[in-house]
């Protein structure tokens, strides 16, 4: 999809700080962080939301956390720890309509969420 900035990013029509790339997948650093480490893994196949997801998608799904686990290894978090979110739809708080893991980390994180 031409008008999506996550499809933009992955085809390198879009500056962004990229960390990881595969056949299925990128990661690049969040524009708006909300913690020190904040990181975005796409796949790189347009899918709106988790309410789009196949049984045909479940290893790209578990491929995701697979790179979220890479992530937080390469950012120096997997100890400490981080937070993996997806968000899915408007009132989730989904501003960007292509499916993506969020991974934070880099300080103690609050509770409750929302």
């Amino acid at each position: 999809m031409d008008e999506c900035i996550f499809c933009q990013i992955v085809a390198g029509k879009r500056p962004a700080r990229i960390l990881y790339t595969d056949e299925l997948a990128t990661a690049f650093a969040d524009i708006h962080p909300v913690a020190p480490v904040h990181v975005l893994i796409v796949p790189k196949r347009h899918i709106v939301s988790v309410n789009e997801l196949t049984p045909g998608d479940e290893a790209l799904v578990g491929h995701l956390f697979t790179v979220a686990r890479q992530i937080a290894e390469q950012t120096g978090i997997q100890q400490s720890g981080y937070r993996l979110i997806i968000n899915t739809g408007p009132d989730s708080g989904q501003a960007i309509f292509h499916l993506h893991l969020h991974v934070i980390g880099g300080r103690r994180m609050r509770f409750p969420m929302g």
